[in-house]
């Protein structure tokens, strides 16, 4: 019995008959395996009436088991420190935002600096809630935290496993909303669009490259796993039309982002007002807001997966401090 997270360099002598010859692939657990996975983690932990462990297993959609026992211990440890006979509800969702944002800054922004970040942040929230069939924004906050001047989340009603192209366009608009919301309000761009514009032009090359989710290229997968393209027979030809069709979506979302923004600047000026004043919004806050309607499914903030093959189940926009 053996373990790996890269089977695909296992050399083919392990794998023959009488060897390691069955594989078995272990995803992340679903909702239901990760509150059973919290109860055995809570077993020796003291929890409040309010510590919910079936809302926090909706909370964190594609956390590993591993991922799952640091949240409980961080929360245990926050418990401790706020002199909590028990750990709550709000424990439990501190910490997991702790773990996924980082802690909190103190940095006093210019007022200037401030309001901006507060537009970038606004514009991926609105765009998010304004594209059908998008993930809800669970929380908006522009409290500097890490290298983020602000953070926008984002998480599905229920565990996802697979993504069509209409909803990773919707993806790649709200990822290109805080640069369209600065661009529209401001007139420039700033560096705080860097993860954004990197987060984009990842779904865009999965699309185009791997998904076979552009009618230019057709349903061929040119980016293999690993390596340069070129060692498995890609041309220089078909690597140019790849990258023109790229930038192309990318161009065509980015223009939908200015278009809504401008068909919606009075919800944009609205978020904005209320992020100022509030600093952090929740989901019901920011839609209402937005004047939007919406009934909130989870409470407390989202997680977070790497990229790996398939678009995370949550988003995370970050307005980056370069």
């Amino acid at each position: 019995l053996a373990a790996s997270n890269r089977p695909d360099v296992v050399d083919p002598a392990l794998l023959r008959p009488g060897r390691f010859d069955r594989s078995i692939t272990v995803h992340a657990p679903d909702q239901n395996g990760r509150k059973e996975i919290l109860r055995v983690h809570t077993r020796k932990v003291a929890l409040a009436p309010d510590a919910d462990l079936d809302r926090l297993a909706r909370a964190t959609p594609g956390m590993t088991g591993a991922e799952l026992a640091n949240l409980v211990n961080e929360a245990a440890l926050l418990a401790v420190r706020r002199s909590h006979p028990a750990v709550t509800a709000r424990d439990l969702f501190d910490a997991l935002e702790r773990i996924q944002l980082g802690a909190a800054r103190n940095v006093v922004m210019p007022p200037e600096e401030r309001r901006r970040t507060a537009y970038h942040e606004a514009g991926h929230a609105l765009l998010g809630m304004l594209q059908p069939g998008a993930d809800p924004v669970r929380k908006v906050s522009i409290i500097p935290r890490g290298r983020a001047l602000g953070v926008t989340l984002s998480t599905p009603e229920t565990d996802r496993y697979g993504y069509d192209a209409r909803y990773l366009k919707g993806r790649m608009i709200g990822a290109l909303g805080g640069m369209a919301a600065e661009q529209l309000v401001f007139g420039v761009v700033t560096t705080g669009a860097e993860s954004d514009l990197e987060t984009c032009t990842a779904i865009a090359r999965s699309m185009v490259g791997r998904w076979g989710m552009s009618e230019k290229i057709g349903p061929v997968s040119i980016f293999p796993p690993e390596g340069d393209p070129r060692m498995f027979g890609v041309s220089e030809g078909t690597l140019d039309a790849v990258s023109a069709e790229v930038r192309r979506l990318i161009d065509e979302c980015y223009r939908r982002a200015i278009e809504l923004l401008k068909e919606n600047r009075h919800r944009l000026d609205a978020i904005v007002k209320e992020l100022l004043e509030h600093e952090t919004l929740d989901e019901a806050a920011v839609y209402r807001a937005a004047g939007i309607d919406h009934t909130p499914a989870v409470d407390g903030p989202p997680s977070r997966r790497r990229h790996e093959g398939q678009q995370p189940a949550a988003a995370l926009s970050r307005s980056t401090n370069n």
